[in-house]
């Protein structure tokens, strides 16, 4: 198989989403390597990432071209043509090559570590999307995400809060302080468990290595933010029994995770290898199948396009900051980053991914649930904040 046959094939399909190759344009790919071609339609997504972590490509804006690929729909192209369909099954034939040494060290450079996160996210370290209505900047985004979430528990004084997959503790800390609650967080990272328990010394946090199959405790709310796609298809309804167990019968649970739009068993490969080992996006089907029988929904909220300025923003202080820390990491390293990053970003551009709030209650509960939805989040935020506090 001539190698100018896949270099046309890849070149093609990419032009049906408006990307030429060796363009002028931002959006545009600079091949850099011809074995690209090859490797893109061997190994799919995978090679498309590796081939870039190994510099056989570039592309000045990241995320304008994955929003272009994404909103083609090209891998739906591909499975309807029969000749893309013959040159994959060949280019896996006849594919003699070996992946780069340099890429099977990548584990090594994977152990991010807290100083990046602290660099990379806002001052409370809140790895989840941002809530962006009158914000303007990261920092604000996230502390109007986490009000948010405070208002629709309608936390009040006193009551004590689950927080399932905590993370370096932003949350705990935030409602702890502003709402008076008495939070457990809970975690299976020892470096966030320790970090986060330091964070929130001096309020009333405990914060666990535990896993959230293990609680046996009663609580007054339940919130877990950012969790439900590392908990698995198999567990979604072990997930969803935990909390019923958990959470008091007069009590609220908030969940917040990213969303597909169709049902999938399995995540990206590339994703899957290099940043969510074993991570899977939950669809409407799963989350609703999960929750028969189990918890009442009362509120389902979407504000996906908010997680493109989130991972946006995080990628502007991942550039600010790599000076400082690229001692730490390789190139490599800085590009997987990069890429994760940006075609995150497009993919909520593109709305194939989502994040939703659930409000959830149990079924035993006789109490009436008014959702939470704010016009203008600063007005809002003060009339509701002064009432409960008091």
């Amino acid at each position: 198989m001539a190698k100018t046959d896949y270099k046309t094939a890849v070149q093609n399909l990419l032009q049906e989403a408006g990307i030429t190759i060796n363009g002028n344009r931002s959006w545009d790919i600079l091949v850099k390597n011809e074995n690209f071609y090859q490797c893109v339609l061997s190994r799919g997504s995978l090679g498309f990432g590796e081939s870039y972590m190994e510099g056989w490509w570039e592309c000045r804006a990241l995320d304008k071209m994955f929003y272009r690929l994404f909103r083609a729909d090209l891998e739906e192209k591909i499975k309807s043509n029969f000749r893309m369909k013959l040159l994959w099954i060949k280019s896996k034939l006849f594919n003699q090559q070996s992946r780069s040494k340099s890429l099977k060290s990548i584990g090594s450079h994977y152990n991010i570590g807290n100083d990046l996160y602290k660099k990379m996210l806002d001052p409370l370290m809140i790895y989840s999307c941002g809530y962006w209505n009158d914000a303007k900047d990261l920092a604000e985004a996230q502390r109007h995400k986490l009000e948010l979430i405070c208002q629709k528990l309608k936390l009040k004084k006193g009551q004590t809060v689950l927080d399932i997959g905590c993370g370096w503790g932003g949350f705990a800390k935030y409602s702890a302080e502003k709402y008076g609650v008495k939070v457990t967080g809970i975690t299976i990272s020892k470096e966030q468990q320790k970090l986060a328990s330091e964070r929130c010394q001096g309020l009333p946090v405990e914060i666990r290595f535990q896993d959230y199959r293990d609680v046996v405790q009663k609580y007054d709310r339940i919130v877990s933010i950012g969790m439900m796609e590392h908990v698995g298809h198999k567990n979604f309804e072990a997930f969803m029994q935990v909390i019923k167990r958990a959470l008091k019968v007069d009590g609220i649970s908030l969940l917040h995770f990213i969303g597909g739009n169709s049902t999938r068993y399995h995540t990206d490969p590339w994703i899957n290898k290099y940043i969510f080992p074993q991570g899977l996006i939950p669809s409407v089907r799963q989350i609703g199948q999960a929750m028969e029988r189990t918890l009442i929904l009362e509120d389902w909220h979407n504000f996906g396009l908010y997680y493109d300025q989130t991972l946006m923003a995080w990628m502007d202080n991942f550039k600010r900051a790599w000076p400082e820390i690229k001692s730490e990491y390789s190139d490599i390293f800085y590009r997987m980053w990069e890429f994760y990053l940006n075609s995150s970003a497009a993919a909520f551009r593109a709305k194939k991914l989502n994040l939703w709030q659930l409000v959830l209650t149990h079924p035993h509960s006789t109490e009436i649930y008014q959702s939470v939805r704010p016009d203008s989040f600063s007005s809002f935020q003060k009339v509701y904040s002064n009432e409960n506090l008091n």
